[in-house]
């Protein structure tokens, strides 16, 4: 997966993103504390900017996971740290 030169493809990042997240218990609980999020409104609300914005700078936040996030869906950090940018920007 390459970078996000539109928000399309930063919305995409994103989720991508996110599904790494929920792949293990313990990040998505963490997710869930650090953003204020409850599971049924990510669940509803995950196509939405403002929360993929969340998700990635959750990512941000933790270096060793945006770097293992990176490496797992195929990207760059920079390449989410700018995706986070473009959906902050929104």
């Amino acid at each position: 997966m390459r970078g996000a030169e539109t928000n399309d493809e930063a919305m995409t990042l994103a989720l991508a993103a996110l599904a790494w997240i929920v792949t293990d218990l313990t990040r998505a609980n963490r997710l869930l504390d650090l953003t204020g999020l409850t599971p049924t409104d990510l669940r509803a609300r995950a196509g939405e900017a403002d929360v993929l914005a969340a998700v990635l700078g959750f990512l941000a936040a933790h270096e060793p996971d945006l770097i293992a996030c990176a490496d797992a869906i195929d990207c760059t950090p920079a390449a989410l740290i700018a995706a986070h940018a473009r959906l902050e920007g929104e």
